[in-house]
């Protein structure tokens, strides 16, 4: 029995649990949306509304707080690599940091870069700061893992998305409503067109 026993246990131990979530938190809070399954993506999303909810406070406790919680790594590394195509590279969630900000050794290790905490206190909470919650949102996606056939979805953060559709084409209950717009509109101009010329 499951007795006082919150969360899913996604069929992993504990350690190993907590470190997937933080790294698909980390994730989310870097690049603005990830994909993933949906069992993990419902397992993740309380865990980031109570890192952003917690983020909105700036004092030396809230930092504390969330760097017990979030590894605090070294993001944006990706912006500066010459590997990553540069179509990944444009984000519209937040203005990217320079190349210049990313500084590497002589073996390609990362030197200096912006920090996953930093990001999240000055860029990610002041988004939501007149939202109370529901900072994320999961898409459904018409496609599946290939390994196991399991179904993939986005996760998110709200506000950045122009829209409900995420491939960019617009939906049949969008057609409908614009063909009865265009039609009413096309009703009205000939009424008023009737009208005046009585």
């Amino acid at each position: 029995m499951r007795h006082k026993i919150s969360g899913k246990q996604l069929c992993i131990k504990e350690d190993h649990r907590r470190a997937m979530l933080r790294n698909l938190a980390a994730g989310l809070f870097e690049h603005g949306q990830i994909e993933t399954t949906m069992a993990k993506a419902k397992a993740v999303q309380p865990f980031v509304e109570k890192l952003i909810t917690a983020a909105k406070g700036k004092s030396l406790a809230t930092r504390r707080l969330l760097q017990s919680r979030l590894n605090d790594r070294k993001v944006f590394t990706w912006v500066a690599d010459p590997n990553v195509p540069e179509a990944r590279k444009s984000s519209e969630f937040w203005e990217l940091p320079s190349a210049d900000a990313i500084e590497f050794n002589r073996y390609g290790e990362v030197r200096k870069a912006p920090r996953l905490i930093e990001h999240l206190i000055s860029k990610v909470a002041p988004k939501f700061a007149d939202r109370a919650g529901g900072y994320t949102r999961v898409v459904k996606l018409d496609k599946r893992r290939l390994g196991d056939g399991t179904d993939l979805v986005l996760l998110q953060l709200v506000g950045a998305e122009s829209g409900s559709q995420i491939s960019g084409r617009a939906g049949h209950r969008r057609k409908r409503a614009d063909k009865r717009a265009a039609f009413a509109k096309k009703a009205k101009e000939a009424a008023a067109a009737k009208k005046s010329a009585a």
